[in-house]
């Protein structure tokens, strides 16, 4: 891949990630999601490196908690990298992160997220995922967040439990915030 196609993958990537966190009510500025390409190339060069492009963000309403949004350098992300990562986090006390990967995990990998997950929690995209912004495509209807009430009515209405509805929206890939 050409050195700008490069760039100009990470750029959008980068954005897209911005807009994923603010829309999660994380603090970020209206400058960094609206950075040009031009200013990303000054702040981060021609061919930039994936450790300079980590993110660490804080909740809006609750400064404890944090995220980091980690893009590993290698192709396949091993256990080796998972727990660099996770030491990272409790060396910094931070308890969430985004892996933005290249290619999908290692079994092993997978497996580790598992073993991490009861004190960390760890969320892997895929690079491809993450260059469009889903929520700014014409035919994505605007989401929005259910009262207790509306939510009981709609589980009624289809006979659905509450775990039923999480697992089928994981499954066909609608937006969950």
């Amino acid at each position: 891949m050409a050195l700008d196609e490069q760039t100009n993958k990470f750029f959008r990537i980068r954005r897209t990630v911005l807009q994923m966190l603010n829309d999660r009510d994380y603090l970020v500025g209206d400058f960094e999601i609206n950075t040009t390409k031009e200013q990303f190339l000054d702040k981060f060069g021609e061919d930039p490196k994936k450790e300079d492009l980590v993110i660490n963000k804080t909740k809006r309403n609750s400064p404890s908690e944090q995220i980091f949004v980690f893009f590993p350098e290698d192709a396949k992300v091993g256990v080796k990298t998972i727990k660099t990562y996770v030491e990272r986090m409790k060396s910094e006390g931070v308890f969430r992160a985004i892996l933005v990967v290249q290619q999908a995990l290692t079994p092993f990998a997978k497996q580790s997220l598992q073993e991490f997950s009861g004190k960390f929690h760890l969320e892997v995209f895929q690079e491809a995922e993450l260059l469009v912004n889903i929520k700014e495509h014409v035919l994505v209807p605007e989401h929005q967040i259910l009262t207790p009430e509306e939510k009981k009515t709609l589980l009624e209405r289809y006979t659905l439990k509450e775990t039923q509805v999480c697992f089928s929206l994981v499954l066909t890939g609608l937006l969950i915030l």
